[in-house]
Parts: structure tokens; C-alpha cells; sequence
């Protein structure tokens, strides 16, 4: 049977700031996400598996995804936990409900990252993650792929 790649696209809105950063993008700011996850992985060939001819079901891929990264950050504001912006983030969570602390500057580039982590864990057997593409506008993204951090830990 032939490996297969299969890409579902998603979306959600979020702002960020970038803490330390020299440039407007350390102001707080938003942007309308589209992440597009592709996972690769052979069809079934079990004729009483009701997923014969599936790598996986499209329902479970949204569902992880939807779990780990949509129902997590849309619609919030995410920031770098670090001692500098404590203050800021304390006075922001009194006010509002969605601040999500990250450990890591909310780069495009490191929320790949932080993403590919949450979503592998969570595939099923046989199935692997092969790419992630996070557009930040429509004309910027950053890709992760799986063949690039093969033996780093990711």
C-alpha cells in the first residue's frame, strides 16, 4: 500500500506581543491564523476496519488539533512569561480570561514548534506528522517539517 499524506487547514484569531523585541511587532497585535497540518501514514487495508482505506479519520485530526492548538489560543492573547511583563500579565488576567503564558517568545516560528509537540504526541499509531505551515498574515508563514528536526528531540 502507498504512503499517503493528508493536509487539513485550520484557523483561529489570536494577539500577541513579542517581550524585548526592537521592532512594532513587541506591541500588543493580531493575527488571523490559518495552520495547515499534514500527517503521513499508510491507508488500512483490514477489510473489517471501519477506517479501511483511511491513514486516519479527518474527524480525529480535527479533534487533536482542535484540542491542542484552536480551542487553546483562539480568541486569546499570548505572552512570553517572563519577569519583566509579570506585572503586565497579572493587571491583563483581572481584566480578561484568554491570556495564555507561553515559556518561549510567540514567534510564528516557535509556536511550529510548541504545535508539533502537542499534535505528534497525540497521533495515532502508525500515523506520523509530517509538516506544519502557520500563515501570520497572508503572504508570511513559517513551516515546520518532520524530516528537518529528525534527531532533536522533536
Amino acid at each position: 500500500m502507498a504512503t499517503i499524506r493528508l493536509t487539513k487547514e485550520f484557523s483561529f484569531e489570536a494577539a500577541h506581543a513579542l517581550d524585548g523585541y526592537d521592532g512594532p511587532c513587541r506591541e500588543i497585535h493580531g493575527h488571523s491564523y490559518r495552520l495547515f497540518v499534514t500527517v503521513k501514514g499508510r491507508p488500512s487495508t483490514e477489510p473489517a476496519d471501519p477506517k479501511c482505506g483511511m491513514v486516519m479519520d479527518f474527524g480525529l485530526l480535527k479533534r487533536i488539533v482542535g484540542e491542542e492548538i484552536v480551542a487553546r489560543l483562539d480568541h486569546a492573547l499570548v505572552l512570553r512569561a517572563t519577569p519583566g511583563n509579570r506585572t503586565l500579565r497579572e493587571t491583563l488576567a483581572r481584566q480578561f480570561s484568554n491570556i495564555v503564558e507561553v515559556d518561549y517568545q510567540p514567534t510564528c516560528e516557535n509556536m511550529l514548534d510548541d504545535f508539533a509537540r502537542r499534535i505528534a504526541a497525540r497521533l495515532p499509531q502508525g500515523v506520523e506528522l509530517w509538516s506544519l505551515r502557520l500563515h501570520e498574515t497572508a503572504t508570511s508563514f513559517a513551516e515546520w517539517f518532520a524530516e528537518d528536526n529528525r534527531g532533536s528531540g522533536r
